[in-house]
């Protein structure tokens, strides 16, 4: 007599998933366990050191880099201030047009043309500006000169100082954690080259054992 089927069961349950799994991911160099290797523990150390000295470096490198850089452009500011002057000049020939006049590529367009203008000392100067579009010769201008009689830029303005040594911080505070990222896959690979070469030593005093002649 053929056996009867037996009745189908429901799927054996899953035990639900260990809620502290995530962390003892993160922390299983420091709990001891037979797998533990003393590289995994110096690893740890390295990794926890580096992001301790990221936090207390962090702020420091930007405040310092900040008062540094803030001290290098006012005293660049100043310089300017005290060699650069504002003058009028005279434009020498028409700008060229653009070839869409009117739109705001046309606005902030500028072009180079030939201006003459008298310095401080009153001799006559010719040099080259950037003017808008369609300036006619004969225009005056206002430009910034030097003392050696060529155009410049305007000097430095508080705002800009401000911006510029701000930016420096930041790039400071970029910098700390990326060179301590760096210092840690240094060391990473430092001790996986040293585990490397461990096993090997290891394995050159067990194989012969596994050797069949």
């Amino acid at each position: 007599m053929a056996r009867a089927i037996p009745p189908a069961q429901p799927p054996p349950e899953h035990p639900d998933p260990d809620p502290d799994e995530p962390r003892h991911a993160l922390t299983w160099r420091w709990r001891r366990n037979p797998l533990r290797r003393p590289a995994d523990l110096a690893q740890a150390w390295i990794a926890l050191g580096l992001f301790l000295a990221v936090l207390a470096a962090t702020p420091v490198a930007m405040v310092l880099t900040g008062d540094a850089a803030h001290r290098q452009y006012l005293r660049t500011a100043r310089q300017q201030a005290a060699t650069r002057y504002e003058v009028t000049a005279v434009t020498e020939h028409d700008a060229p047009r653009h070839l869409e006049p009117g739109s705001d590529e046309a606005d902030k367009a500028r072009y180079p043309v030939t201006v003459r203008f008298t310095d401080d000392a009153g001799r006559t100067r010719t040099a080259e500006a950037k003017v808008p579009p369609s300036t006619p010769a004969g225009s005056t201008i206002r430009v910034w000169a030097d003392t050696e009689g060529r155009i410049s830029e305007p000097p430095l303005t508080r705002d800009q100082v401000r911006d510029s040594a701000l930016g420096c911080a930041v790039l400071a505070a970029l910098a700390v954690p990326v060179a301590g990222a760096v210092a840690h896959r240094w060391a990473v690979r430092r001790l996986e080259r040293r585990n490397l070469a461990r096993w090997d030593e290891d394995w050159a005093r067990t194989a012969p054992r596994w050797t069949v002649r």
